[in-house]
């Protein structure tokens, strides 16, 4: 299983550098746009999101459009966790563990995890049976097994398959949205 899912892993990877980054981010802006009109996203008051490393759906633009409007929260990893802090504009955040975007950690950052309605999680890979992939590291499924919230996974279409190779641990999604479609 392991194996299989590395191999998938390389497949995107390779995939991915055959478009161009305004392509992906041409594509980003049409996925989001379909996100924004999704019943789950209109009727959430708190959303988790993640602020996007080269190659992944961006969200740079949602988030600021956005965290005026809704309270947001970005994932902050601690350890082997991720924690969700809010998300209060370009000023809230530096980069953090992994390259990645995340809120500034102070003495009184409070997680507002209990608060979070609507979660956007980005994947390696999904399936047409909201099956999701990620890096391999388990971060997303830890958080996600202490959630119990609606899920939309976000990917290009290149990044949908029929079927990905799921283990007992990894968690369904309740929709997943590419550029092109709504699944679920």
């Amino acid at each position: 299983m392991h194996e299989e899912k590395q191999q998938l892993r390389h497949e995107i990877a390779r995939q991915k550098k055959l478009y161009s980054p305004e392509q992906l981010q041409d594509w980003s802006d049409q996925l989001m746009s379909l996100l924004e009109q999704t019943e789950l996203f209109r009727q959430a008051h708190a959303v988790a999101c993640y602020h996007a490393l080269p190659g992944e759906v961006q969200t740079a633009a949602f988030l600021e459009r956005w965290y005026r409007k809704k309270r947001l929260a970005l994932p902050v990893v601690q350890g082997n966790d991720l924690l969700l802090l809010p998300y209060t504009g370009p000023d809230s955040v530096k980069k953090g563990a992994f390259g990645i975007i995340e809120p500034i950690v102070t003495p009184q950052s409070v997680s507002i995890e209990k608060e979070i309605d609507l979660i956007i999680v980005p994947g390696v890979a999904f399936d047409r049976r909201l099956n999701r992939m990620g890096r391999g590291r388990g971060f997303y499924d830890r958080l996600l097994s202490t959630l119990s919230v609606p899920k939309i996974g976000i990917g290009y279409s290149f990044q949908l398959r029929d079927q990905i190779p799921v283990e007992d641990f990894d968690k369904k999604m309740d929709l997943v949205i590419t550029e092109r479609e709504i699944i679920g």
